[in-house]
């Protein structure tokens, strides 16, 4: 269904939404909705253009919400209409958060449910809408962020043939490798982070330790009435992947502690900016399916809380360097974010389900078709790039740009530069 039109600067935005079958598997049960954004610049409205959907990372993420003309859809919409999918539970497709999850009934319903909210499903829809908006006969171009990238290595192996080029930017997922392995490795990267975040601001360690014994010593609770934790403060280190993300994190830190009637305390500031950071209110599918987008077969068991044991130096320990995490998801989440409370049990139930589907197809990948690049950032704190060279090597004919001049960021920071990139690329021009 097509919905309204508007024109920011330098833009036609006309909204679409799609019913699609909640499961796949069985078409004619329950039926959700899915909204996406069609993004043409100004003059080519009726320009007879190919169409590139853009996968968001996440998971749980909502597309982009375009201001006006720039960035990597600047130079995407030189050569395309792009269509902007929020997809399945995330901004204005059926949403899926603690308010309507309420309605499904208990967790066990819960759970059920939240099953259909991975990869596998976003694909099936996406396969959908492209053949009600383009005709069943006609293929588009796929572009993915991050976990949208996970997103188009799912394409190429569930339903390769609605596409015709296929591009991906700091989001290509190891293909055969469980959980384990990957949070293995991502700790290493967060803390090669803290490394080199430390060496550039060395006075931000002390502030980090006189903040950990506040929270020690104290009950402090952020302005939406939760509780501040010492391990909730250090998951500050979601930042350090990003291109600014080290500033950031200082500017944060410079203006935590004041003095109060007391002493020493932690400032109104400070505390906004950790409600900000660490509250899923915004996208709670992210803490509830992160481990679950790693899920082929197995459990995930909460992977990042039993495999941080094998790295002691993320202890919090008096008197000792403070190292922060990373994008990790722990289950002591789901007890102070009033968010994520009511969907505890169910993302319990996640987290032990067996028998995931699975997301990748490596025979299909072997013998792919599809003109296909993949920008791969060397320092990437939150995919890991060993693991994307090796599956870049599975996928037949993709092409590969490593750069270490990007973070994980790049389509969002240097958008223009990251979207010429792969669109030379896939098009065999470098």
């Amino acid at each position: 269904m097509r919905l309204a039109t508007h024109r920011p600067p330098g833009l036609v935005l006309t909204d679409h939404e799609f019913r699609v079958p909640l499961d796949h598997a069985a078409p004619d049960g329950e039926s959700i909705t899915v909204f996406a954004r069609e993004v043409v610049a100004t003059g080519k409205e009726v320009a007879d253009l190919p169409w590139l959907v853009f996968f968001q990372g996440g998971p749980g993420g909502k597309s982009p919400r375009p201001e006006a003309l720039g960035g990597w859809m600047n130079r995407a919409t030189d050569d395309y209409r792009v269509l902007l999918l929020d997809q399945r539970g995330t901004g204005r497709s059926t949403p899926a958060n603690r308010q309507t999850l309420a309605r499904r009934g208990d967790a066990a319903a819960q759970a059920d449910y939240l099953a259909h909210f991975r990869a596998d499903s976003i694909i099936r829809d996406a396969e959908a809408i492209r053949k009600e908006l383009l005709g069943p006969d006609t293929k588009w171009s796929i572009l993915g962020q991050s976990y949208g990238g996970f997103c188009v290595l799912s394409y190429l192996s569930l339903a390769p043939g609605g596409v015709c080029e296929a591009m991906l930017a700091g989001g290509l997922p190891p293909v055969d490798r469980p959980a384990d392995d990957v949070y293995r490795l991502t700790y290493q990267r967060v803390r090669d982070k803290n490394e080199r975040y430390f060496a550039r601001y060395p006075d931000d360690q002390p502030v980090a330790q006189a903040i950990v014994a506040y929270l020690e010593s104290h009950a402090v609770t952020l302005p939406n009435g939760s509780p501040l934790t010492p391990r909730r403060f250090q998951t500050l280190g979601a930042m350090l992947g990003r291109k600014h993300g080290f500033e950031g994190l200082h500017y944060v830190l410079e203006e935590a502690l004041v003095e109060g009637a007391e002493g020493e305390t932690l400032s109104d500031t400070f505390l906004h900016a950790m409600m900000n950071a660490t509250s899923f209110a915004g996208n709670p599918l992210y803490a509830v399916l992160h481990e679950a987008i790693y899920a082929q077969g197995e459990a995930t068991r909460w992977a990042a809380e039993r495999v941080r044991a094998e790295y002691p130096e993320f202890a919090l320990r008096p008197g000792e360097p403070v190292l922060f995490t990373g994008e990790m998801i722990y289950p002591w989440m789901f007890e102070v974010d009033p968010a994520l409370q009511p969907l505890q049990a169910a993302a319990e139930l996640l987290a032990q389900r067996e028998g995931w589907p699975r997301l990748y197809d490596a025979d299909r990948l072997r013998a792919n078709t599809v003109p296909c690049a993949a920008a791969i950032y060397y320092d990437d704190m939150y995919v890991e790039r060993s693991f994307s060279l090796e599956t870049a090597q599975t996928i037949r004919g993709c092409r590969v740009w490593l750069t270490n001049e990007l973070e994980h960021d790049g389509i969002r920071s240097d958008g223009e530069l990251v979207m010429g990139r792969l669109i030379d690329m896939v098009r065999g021009v470098r």
